[in-house]
């Protein structure tokens, strides 16, 4: 693969227009949303715990309930963003979720909060295969781990957002409003993605100097218009390398979002208001780790590295970097549980957005909503599983410290798979 420097002058991004980044922006503020409709169950689950008598299996199959349909939804709605295009089909995905996240607000027990859930899980599988298709839509090779990286820590933000203001919203006009005020925020979002989201090739405010480099380091497989089955991924190693990425690190994620809150709880003792700083810096964490994974690979690229070098290598560092979580369960120092998260979490946030760049490396462009869908749906079984067991090991137990060390070990296998299913990241035979 030619380095960079001989197909586009280093300096020539100063010369183009800067459209593709509110794109990214549009992306951000998306994740945002999707994240903070998850979290505010997390957030409320001491109290709806001490209202509804839950148990901490019922909880896990609230939880089981969402990922299972979110598992679900991935097997259709990856190919159906790439049949519809982005922005038709990410419209759909956020006006379906807005609308479940707001129907939490009618539950009154665990087979309601797990209908809503369903709802919710089948709306949120259209986001990140739509997000990652749009990234591959408006940005070139190089920048596309860094776009992504950008809009995966809206995430973060959306993590940090309710435990902010669902504490005050739930003390001030309780927790079902809590619901009903988040979700709502969707549908305003839908109203900025369908005033300003289009191609690069339709949009009128993309210069054409823009628009040439866009598509400056595009080469035949990026620019294919191509169409395959489903099953298809079942026969390409590429696509089981992103699947075992993300079916092993996923559900380390979903631990993170549904029991941080309960771990800072029942291991350090901090209530709902409590909360709120610690989960501050994890979550800040995690955002500095979004864009500085996306940051890492993109700077090597430039650099004359390959693609396999630049993104394998910030593979690695992330899988490292989330190791030290092992000690947060055997730590009474509140602070330095937090700081190992928050270092674990930035961690998992570098990690996503390579592995979701990985399918833009090695697929179409028109086929990567499907790639991604395949991966993250193989996420999200694995995620089903873990919350499950989960529940039972604090049932059982009442202690995070197997959680944990899943946690600590989990990318180191994960990037062993995608060394063995990808070891060049050769584009796929499609």
């Amino acid at each position: 693969m030619p380095a960079v420097s001989e197909r586009v002058p280093p300096d020539a991004a100063n010369f183009v227009s800067r459209r593709r980044w509110l794109i990214c922006g549009l992306l951000f503020f998306a994740t945002t949303v999707n994240y903070m409709d998850r979290q505010v169950l997390a957030l409320l689950k001491p109290t709806l715990q001490l209202q509804f008598g839950w148990t901490e299996v019922g909880y896990s199959n609230i939880v089981l309930a969402f990922q299972f349909a979110y598992g679900a939804g991935l097997l259709f709605i990856g190919k159906l963003i790439d049949k519809l295009g982005t922005r038709k089909g990410f419209s759909l995905a956020v006006l379906a979720w807005s609308a479940a996240a707001m129907a939490h607000a009618a539950a009154g027990s665990v087979f309601q909060f797990a209908v809503a859930r369903v709802g919710l899980g089948l709306g949120e599988a259209g986001s990140f295969p739509a997000s990652i298709k749009a990234v591959a839509e408006w940005f070139p090779k190089r920048e596309r781990a860094l776009a992504t990286g950008v809009f995966n820590s809206g995430s973060n933000l959306g993590a940090i957002v309710p435990s902010l203001v669902v504490p005050w919203i739930t003390l001030r006009y309780g927790w079902r409003m809590a619901f009903i005020a988040t979700g709502a925020i969707g549908l305003v979002w839908l109203l900025a993605w369908l005033a300003l989201y289009r191609r690069p090739d339709d949009d009128n405010a993309v210069s054409a100097a823009e628009l040439a480099y866009i598509k400056s380091d595009l080469d035949d497989v990026q620019n294919r218009q191509t169409t395959f089955p489903l099953r298809k991924l079942l026969t390409l190693r590429q696509a089981w390398a992103i699947a075992a990425g993300k079916f092993f690190t996923d559900p380390i994620w979903w631990v993170y979002l549904f029991w941080m809150p309960d771990f800072l709880n029942r291991n350090l003792g901090l209530n709902l208001a409590g909360t709120r700083l610690p989960l501050f810096v994890i979550y800040s964490g995690a955002c500095v780790g979004s864009i500085g994974g996306g940051w890492l690979s993109g700077s090597l690229l430039k650099r004359g590295w390959t693609v396999n070098g630049s993104r394998k290598t910030a593979l690695l560092f992330c899988a490292l970097a989330v190791t030290p979580i092992m000690i947060a369960a055997h730590t009474k120092t509140a602070w330095l549980a937090v700081l190992v998260i928050a270092i674990a979490a930035g961690a998992h946030q570098g990690w996503s957005a390579n592995i979701y760049t990985l399918a833009s490396d090695m697929f179409p462009k028109n086929a990567v909503g499907s790639v991604v869908g395949f991966g993250t749906m193989a996420g999200s079984i694995s995620g089903m599983l873990v919350a499950k067991a989960v529940g039972y090991i604090l049932q059982g137990t009442g202690s995070y410290v197997p959680v944990f060390l899943m946690a600590g070990l989990a990318y180191l296998v994960a990037f062993g798979f995608i060394q063995v299913l990808a070891p060049r990241l050769q584009p796929a035979e499609i």
